[in-house]
């Protein structure tokens, strides 16, 4: 900041009589800077201005505002330019005068969270890697990282496969490299914050059967050659009211607080952030797409919960309006408020397959007792009560209204060879933002035309953008997070004249789709068990996808949360009355295009009576939006199917009509006529 601008943001603090120091300003702006932008920030662009005062006056605000655009132009830690054999070399430098042959370098942050803060972006930063899911080890004298299927074309573009080996992580394990590329007396690091005590595991065989040894760090060596690192991000902390949370957060703990009383522990260590926020009813925006705040929490079994966290995130008016057994603590104070646990030989509940292993250590080390707990908040979390359905209802009506008007809109423009993937991504957000209650959205949209499509996680780029061609298909993934709900919602759409192939693939994935979403199952049904529902018809051509079927969602929260799901993977959770979860079965032509139909549901009480040896559970389907009949053939449909299919359009029908107008509402009554 130079002098003039540090003259004028002094006397305009000077004048909104809030007394911090500019530098105390500058650090809180630097951390702005590092949380999400407004493309994938979460609530008001300006609503951090409360860090610095609330209120703060126009002439103030523009200045903030003026300086943040400034040090997000000056670098953001990430774009500068970009030398992967650079900090390849510095990175070994370190390693070397610290004598250790390798380090692990994984895509995760202290809590294991889905989106990771700028901060946490290591392995982007040293290989250029960019997607969701990764890992890469680095030795002295070799590299490689380790994607999954779903990002190994997208690894080869981004990162220097001279420099790194680039390996698929089911078919090459980073377990089974560390063995073969390890020498017997080499120590391999790792840090303590960034690997459950699960995932190491696997990591400590790797070594054992080399005869080497995984040893942690007390820093982290990328940390050390990484010269701009942004700082952890910084955002308001901001209360989500009861008319949207149906509960208060002392009746929440009270629940908690019986079942770890039941468990038998004094308390429980709470790592997930999302955990922490639902537990005390606040929202925040640290990282992309998902509301919450960046904290660690302890669950008393007496009631009371401390959070950890940076105390800036938390204005005066906030702190107000938390009731007395909640209390927040600077996150610097967190391994120590372990420490005093354990020394009290306590018995602590611990989730080992989210938490950190410095978390487990540090209480190994003080004293305590662990018990192993899954996150006591999942479980409650995951069963919406009245107030969250509703409110999810209603997210859905709105989100269901803005996607009607993007496949109306799609059906006048698309095949004119002006339509991209960018575009009409940007085309379905702006629809969106013209609701009411959105607050951003839910995660990165996906906009796949033609052989995109079949990429299952694909992330458009200015380089990967492609026409919407005539006859193809093309598929839209998408959702929003709004004040009451959060969805999540997956259209295929053919362009011009669909082929025979693409039509039974889609007809084949919408007789799985209902399949599933028509299914009456005995209360203590796990998804896995109801996985088969949806790849019957796939299975019956020889077909199938490599994907989960359903993952849980959130209520104005993460847009993908446990602990059900409805996949392959064996999963004992039961699904209970209250948990929304997703119903998107695919399928994927490599280099031609993809298909997949995604509604989300909410698991209900099903046709119960006394007739039934036992109580029966079905889905209540949320989504609202048309499911395209241009690539539905309905002889391969039996009855129930298209009777399915019709009533599902009626009730779309019915709720959006009255509140679309001229091409939009005319579009939907065709899209949504009867099938014979």
């Amino acid at each position: 900041m130079d002098k003039p601008t540090k003259d004028i943001l002094s006397q305009a603090l000077i004048d909104n009589k809030i007394d911090l120091p500019v530098t105390a300003v500058r650090d809180i702006i630097r951390g702005v800077a590092a949380a999400p932008e407004p493309d994938s920030a979460i609530g008001t662009a300006d609503n951090w201005h409360a860090l610095i005062g609330d209120p703060v006056s126009p002439d103030l605000a523009n200045i903030l505002s003026v300086e943040l655009a400034r040090v997000r132009e000056i670098n953001d830690g990430l774009s500068e330019p970009f030398s992967t054999s650079k900090r390849l070399t510095k990175l070994r430098q370190i390693l070397t005068a610290q004598k250790i042959a390798g380090f692990i370098v994984p895509l995760a942050d202290e809590h294991q969270g889905e989106y990771v803060p700028n901060f946490a972006q290591r392995l982007a930063w040293l290989t250029g890697f960019t997607g969701s899911a990764g890992l890469a080890i680095v030795l002295t004298d070799k590299a490689a990282i380790f994607v999954d299927g779903r990002y190994t074309l997208q690894a080869r573009e981004q990162v220097d496969n001279e420099l790194f080996e680039i390996n698929h992580s089911v078919d090459n394990p980073p377990a089974a490299w560390i063995a073969d590329n390890l020498k017997s007396g080499e120590k391999l690091g790792f840090d303590p914050w960034l690997h459950t005590s699960d995932s190491l595991v696997q990591f400590r065989k790797a070594c054992d059967k080399s005869g080497a040894k995984l040893e942690e760090q007390n820093s982290n060596p990328v940390d050390a050659v990484w010269d701009n690192q942004p700082p952890p991000p910084l955002t308001p902390v901001v209360p989500h009211d009861i008319r949207f949370t149906g509960q208060s957060s002392a009746e929440k703990r009270a629940k908690i607080s019986e079942d770890l009383k039941n468990e038998g522990v004094k308390a429980s260590i709470l790592t997930a952030p999302d955990s922490i926020a639902w537990l005390a009813n606040i929202r925040g925006g640290d990282v992309p797409f998902t509301p919450f705040t960046l904290a660690f929490g302890i669950i008393h079994a007496a009631g009371s919960f401390d959070i950890y966290t940076d105390p800036r995130k938390y204005t005066d008016g906030v702190l107000a309006i938390l009731d007395d057994d909640i209390k927040i603590h600077p996150r610097a104070d967190f391994l120590p408020a372990l420490e005093n646990l354990a020394g009290k030989k306590a018995k602590l509940g611990v989730d080992l397959s989210s938490a950190a292993e410095i978390i487990s250590q540090t209480l190994k080390n003080s004293g305590a007792t662990i018990h192993r707990l899954t996150d006591p908040c999942q479980l409650p979390k995951a069963r919406k009560n009245s107030v969250e359905i509703t409110g999810m209802r209603d997210a859905h009506l709105r989100d269901g209204v803005a996607l009607t008007r993007f496949l109306a809109w799609l059906d006048d423009n698309a095949g004119d060879g002006e339509i991209t993937e960018i575009s009409a991504a940007e085309q379905l957000e702006m629809y969106r933002r013209e609701g009411e209650a959105i607050q951003g959205l839910s995660f990165p949209t996906i906009s796949g035309a033609g052989p995109n499509g079949a990429i299952v996680h694909y992330r458009v780029s200015n380089d990967s953008n492609r026409v919407l061609d005539q006859n193809s298909l093309y598929l839209v993934d998408s959702g929003a997070q709004y004040l009451d709900g959060t969805t999540d919602v997956t259209r295929t759409v053919g362009i011009g004249t669909p082929s025979d192939e693409m039509i039974d693939r889609c007809t084949r994935v919408l007789k799985g789709h209902i399949a599933l979403a028509s299914a009456i199952f005995p209360a203590g049904t796990s998804g896995s068990q109801l996985d088969i529902l949806a790849r019957t018809a796939l299975w019956q051509a020889g077909l199938d996808y490599d994907h989960g079927t359903g993952h849980g969602v959130g209520s104005y929260l993460g847009v993908h949360e446990g602990p059900q799901r409805i996949s392959k993977l064996p999963n004992r959770v039961a699904l209970e009355p209250g948990m929304v979860i997703s119903n998107e079965p695919g399928y994927y032509k490599p280099d031609e295009y993809g298909i997949r139909i995604e509604n989300l549901v909410v698991v209900t009480e099903g046709p119960n009576s006394e007739k039934f040896e036992r109580r029966q559970l079905c889905f209540e389907t949320l989504t609202l939006a048309p499911i395209d009949l241009a690539l539905v053939d309905s002889t391969m449909m039996n009855e129930l199917e298209i009777d399915w299919l019709n009533t599902y359009h009626q009730k779309v029908r019915t709720a959006l009509e009255p509140l679309l107008k001229g091409k939009s509402k005319k579009w939907l009554i065709k899209a949504t006529r009867a099938l014979k």
